[in-house]
């Protein structure tokens, strides 16, 4: 259990005379996003305004005015915006160090709750502005606003939830848990809680990070889903058991919640289908097949595991490269699979291991996507729902192609990746397909002179006329400090991209999958990124 705010900060101040700390840069997120990244260094998240999701590791916190977040070196980080939700976050980088080789480490990591102040907006901005400028004055200015940050944060620290009050949310909540079938209304609940009903659904919100309302339905489809598994009973009775009185609604509610009708859901449930790669799951996912099976990770594969972790009774692991392959064939062979899907690109001995266990059906790796599509479609029956999402992609694909040429106006645009001190051009296929064929986007022509395996130095790629740039940076150590570098270097700040601030940072997930679900993922984000705030 993680100790309280007070025996947090006690702790940090008994340790502060044994750490140095050293403010690095500030930014303003004005989108409240964030793509997954491995920490190199301390960040502090400070929310301005809006509605946003911190994850730090496995660990997900709503993010509020009236609180802080803190994430260590060695964490993955990533922040999502709510749906509809606008929001800007400051996001501060810094050092921490013992003085002694084995002094304290930090001890304030993840949420620390504050009594909001307009006083610690002001200091973020400053901390912005002293980023922004290349004098020297100005940096140490820096440090010392960060140093008072800091000392604000400690002494402006809240008291959590009171006792009695967070045992009353959570009896609450674990009575929606069993009673999900009863009419259940915000007032009842509140009467439990002993407080308004309005406030209670503010503070049901700011506690559980979702209201009570999405809870109760998240509550009671999940059970729905229990239902359809283990039995074979009747929608309407599913329904009904479940709390909705109307099958109708609760159909709706089902696929507004799951992604596929509930008929579709049930289907892919008697039939155990094992998906053995990511881009497999994200070809089942646009057919509206959830597989009993699938590769599941918060950083390797994040969509998935967010999206999609309670609907995949058996979690294979989503480590890259396939590394934990002989673990992967273990759990399958525990579990009741009736088929194996999976691409071609397996060891021998992987190969012969799975078709022991169930029907093993090969994908060519090297195919197009849409053929892979065509061709799963014909093993789990769902020809007609191929058609049906390849005609949808089709047309979403032509709105947001006339879109971008609007808003680029013959701008060309330039995705790379960053591994070690080595730049690579359109890296994987899936990349160069949508920029070059689905939305026929312009490209430097310097780019048609490298292959996607070859490497560039940072000269080769400065010599590369892109108006904007979509940066994958890999998440390993030598890749984050030669990026860190990189933002002092003067052949990297003398690009058009870079000066004109179009430079934008993609995750891996959806961007190096190669599935039908990843390529609608890659248009809207570039979409998103090009045609959202543009300075």
């Amino acid at each position: 259990m993680q100790p309280d705010t007070y025996t947090r900060i006690s702790d940090a101040l008994g340790r502060l005379d044994d750490l140095w700390i050293k403010f690095r840069r500030a930014s303003l997120l004005q989108e409240g996003n964030l793509m997954p990244m491995l920490t190199s260094s301390y960040y502090m998240v400070i929310p301005k305004c809006g509605e946003s999701r911190l994850t730090l590791d496995l660990h997900t916190y709503p993010l509020r005015q009236d609180a802080v977040y803190i994430a260590g070196p060695g964490q993955t980080i990533a922040i999502r915006e709510e749906e509809g939700a606008k929001s800007q976050l400051y996001v501060l980088e810094f050092d921490i160090h013992p003085s002694g080789a084995d002094g304290p480490a930090f001890p304030l990591l993840g949420e620390l709750p504050i009594h909001p102040d307009p006083a610690l907006l002001r200091m973020c901005e400053g901390l912005c502005g002293s980023t922004r400028s290349g004098q020297a004055v100005e940096r140490l200015y820096g440090q010392a606003v960060f140093h008072e940050l800091l000392y604000w944060t400690l002494t402006h620290h809240r008291e959590e939830l009171r006792v009695d009050s967070r045992t009353a949310l959570e009896k609450t909540k674990a009575y929606i848990d069993t009673n999900y079938e009863e009419n259940l209304s915000m007032d009842q609940l509140a009467r439990m809680a002993d407080i308004s009903p309005k406030y209670y659904g503010s503070l049901f919100k700011k506690t559980f990070g979702k209201t009570v309302t999405d809870y109760l339905t998240e509550v009671r489809i999940n059970r729905a889903k229990q239902l359809m598994a283990q039995s074979r009973l009747r929608l309407r009775d599913v329904a009904f058991m479940v709390g909705y009185q109307d099958e109708f609604y609760f159909s709706r509610m089902f696929k507004r919640e799951v992604g596929v009708p509930p008929t579709v859901y049930l289907k892919s449930r008697r039939q155990k289908i094992a998906a053995y790669s990511a881009p497999i799951l994200g070809q089942l996912l646009a057919l509206g097949v959830l597989p009993y099976a699938a590769p599941l990770h918060p950083k390797w594969t994040s969509y998935y595991y967010d999206n999609y972790r309670a609907d995949i009774p058996l979690h294979l692991s989503g480590f890259r490269f396939n590394e934990d392959w002989e673990s992967n064939v273990g759990r399958l062979a525990q579990s009741e699979v009736d088929c194996i899907i999976t691409t071609d690109r397996l060891h021998g001995e992987e190969k012969e291991r799975l078709e022991r266990i169930a029907p093993v059906h090969f994908i060519p790796e090297g195919a197009p996507w849409r053929e892979q599509l065509q061709q799963i479609a014909g093993i789990v029956g769902a020809a007609d729902e191929a058609q049906t999402w390849l005609d949808r992609y089709d047309a979403e694909a032509r709105l947001v192609r006339e879109k971008l040429h609007r808003q680029l106006q013959g701008e060309k645009v330039l995705i790379a990746s960053l591994f070690k001190k080595a730049f690579r051009l359109f890296p994987v296929r899936g990349m160069r397909e949508v920029v070059c064929q689905d939305m026929r986007l312009l490209t430097p022509h310097e780019a048609d002179e490298y292959s996607p395996g070859q490497t560039l130095s940072l000269t080769e790629l400065s010599a590369v006329d892109a108006d904007h740039i979509l940066l994958n940076v890999c998440q390993e150590t030598e890749t984050l400090q030669y990026w860190e570098e990189l933002q002092s270097d003067v052949d990297w700040t003398n690009m058009k991209a870079v000066r004109r601030r179009r430079v934008q940072l993609i995750s891996s997930d959806p961007w190096r999958e190669y599935s039908a679900h990843a390529k609608e993922r890659m248009i809207r984000d570039l979409c998103s990124r090009l045609c959202g705030n543009r300075t």
